[in-house]
């Protein structure tokens, strides 16, 4: 009986550690995409374990995959995967595969990848460019072009140079901002939702701009 007993709560304690687990990473998920900016969150942000700049992107990363829309053509669409990529120089470590881990996106499973040529991104859904990158931008972004691939870094000035989202840092908070022309160039739909947590959004010039 008194076994029965102890295994029993050590089942108990394992399956509350796994809810925790749970529960932790939908909290970071929710909070990377409303970009940590609710005064309503702050206390229960507070009380949350402490999150590296690599786990908040990795969840950003994951989280605009849910609020972009891909054309159905694209090269990505055509593998059962949804396909988050990393060009060279990865400053995630463990990190992206770790937060990422038994995810899925629109019902397909999250794999991660890492590249070492621009070429080889055609088929990503989401592709991370590290800062270490930025000489070769202009390249990067071109091997791409046509390849409705949502890009992201957090290299300065990425947004302006045709990035489509650049994480910045407001005080101790990871924010992004959007670059909507480069995206709509890439036949790529920004949700509503997504834009207006943005940091800041540059829009498509109209006519006669």
């Amino acid at each position: 009986m008194k076994q029965d007993v102890v295994t029993t709560r050590r089942h108990w304690d394992a399956r509350n550690a796994e809810r925790s687990r749970i529960n932790w990473h939908a909290a970071l998920l929710c909070f990377a995409l409303i970009g940590l900016v609710s005064p309503i969150l702050e206390d229960a942000h507070a009380q949350l374990p402490k999150v590296n700049a690599g786990q908040v992107q990795a969840a950003y990363l994951y989280n605009f995959g849910k609020f972009v829309k891909w054309p159905a053509v694209a090269p990505a669409n055509q593998s059962g995967a949804f396909t988050i990529c990393v060009l060279d120089g990865d400053p995630f470590g463990a990190t992206l595969q770790s937060t990422l881990a038994g995810e899925a996106v629109f019902g397909k499973p999250v794999t991660v990848k890492r590249l070492a040529k621009a070429q080889d991104a055609v088929a990503c859904h989401i592709l991370f460019i590290g800062s270490a990158q930025g000489k070769d931008l202009g390249r990067i972004l071109a091997a791409v072009d046509q390849a409705s691939v949502l890009t992201a870094s957090d290299m300065p000035d990425f947004s302006k140079r045709g990035g489509m989202i650049q994480f910045v840092l407001e005080g101790d908070r990871i924010r992004f901002e959007i670059n909507l022309e480069s995206a709509a160039n890439a036949h790529l739909v920004f949700a509503s939702d997504l834009i207006k947590v943005a940091a800041a959004v540059t829009k498509p010039a109209g006519p006669g701009d």
